[in-house]
């Protein structure tokens, strides 16, 4: 497929640049597969649209505040750092000289060009987070070494001083609020540069409400790494490749989907990085979900065989985005153009922080 098949106009306008006053009074768009009826609701009204049975499956990895502001040592430039994936840990070779362990990590910093193997950055905060860049990789990415000034623990200096990764169409920075706000009610494995955004809409007495109506809630774990916002850079969509990330699923999780398959019963996934976790292991176990841990790099796109989902809530996602491509896997292509162009026209609010659409 052509990856013009998958753009269209949005006024930037519909660009959501704060969340919604209350979490689950965001707007709900229903897209009903079988008859391609749309119809409009709430984020609240969704035990209304499930039925006693479902298994909703949410994603409770964590974002952790992985974007650093710092500067140059020693001209004092100011330097912006993105930390995207941990490499590992290297034994305190340079600079800390306590023999402390020093986090290696994939990174996007700005300014690129100025920022060379061998330069030194220093993050300013306590304690005093210290950076040196080792290699440079493709698309702008360096290779990081951080440690702090008195040997603790960097992931805490990193969520003492670091700020909310917020996507780049939010054009804001960051505030306090957003360390609550961009994140979900069950956030609990630290891991991910970026929210499982769909999930963003829930709060305590929604989730009770769903309990109430019969359905199942289950919960899994994908860290979402930068691939979420890299840009799909090939005309032919099949020739694109994700970036692998890291997802866990326990036992409970597994027997519930599980059971809810062996019961013809519907399994509801919240967001496109719980689609592509529970997709990517039942392809691997004839079907089926097993509990564990692993890395996918499943892309999904017109044309996959879905064998475990049969209801997607998700946000609106940006043109020619593998996201997209996704949710237009599920629902069908033409299905998913009108229902964008309906929300456009009912001025529904765009990505991280807009809107949602349930998809059954």
């Amino acid at each position: 497929m052509d990856i013009g098949e998958f753009d269209f106009d949005l006024p930037a306008e519909l660009i959501a640049q704060e969340p919604a006053a209350e979490r689950s009074d965001a707007r709900l768009l229903h897209l009903d597969r079988a008859t391609a009826s749309i119809s409009h609701a709430t984020v609240a009204s969704l035990p209304a649209l499930l039925r006693a049975g479902d298994v909703v499956v949410v994603n409770n990895t964590r974002v952790f505040p992985a974007r650093l502001l710092g500067h140059r040592v020693p001209s004092g430039g100011a330097v912006e750092c993105l930390l995207i994936k941990r490499l590992g840990t290297d034994p305190g070779r340079s600079g800390a000289g306590d023999g402390s362990l020093l986090n290696l990590w994939e990174a996007l910093v700005h300014p690129g060009q100025k920022l060379k193997p061998g330069a030194r950055v220093v993050f300013e905060g306590r304690p005093l987070l210290h950076g040196e860049i080792l290699e440079r990789r493709f698309f702008g990415r360096r290779v990081v070494r951080l440690w702090t000034d008195d040997g603790s623990n960097v992931d805490e200096a990193v969520d003492a001083i670091g700020h909310v990764p917020l996507p780049p169409y939010i054009k804001r920075g960051d505030r306090a609020d957003d360390r609550e706000r961009y994140q979900t009610v069950f956030a609990r494995a630290r891991g991910s540069v970026a929210a499982p955004t769909a999930g963003l809409h829930f709060t305590p007495p929604l989730l009770r409400a769903l309990t109430d109506r019969g359905v199942e809630m289950a919960e899994i774990t994908l860290h979402v790494g930068y691939g979420t916002f890299q840009p799909v850079r090939v005309q032919r969509v099949e020739d694109h490749r994700l970036e692998a990330e890291q997802y866990e699923i326990d036992e409970a999780a597994a027997s519930a989907i599980n059971r809810a398959l062996a019961d013809n019963r519907r399994v509801i996934a919240v967001g496109t990085t719980t689609t592509r976790t529970l997709e990517a292991v039942a392809r691997e176990h004839d079907g089926r979900i097993a509990a564990g841990e692993g890395a996918t790099d499943l892309f999904i796109h017109p044309g996959f065989a879905f064998r475990v989902i049969r209801g997607l809530l998700t946000n609106f996602h940006l043109p020619k985005s593998s996201l997209l491509m996704l949710v237009a896997a599920f629902a069908g292509l033409d299905h998913i153009k009108d229902a964008y162009a309906a929300a456009i026209a009912a001025r529904y609010r765009f990505y991280s922080y807009g809107d949602a659409m349930l998809i059954t």
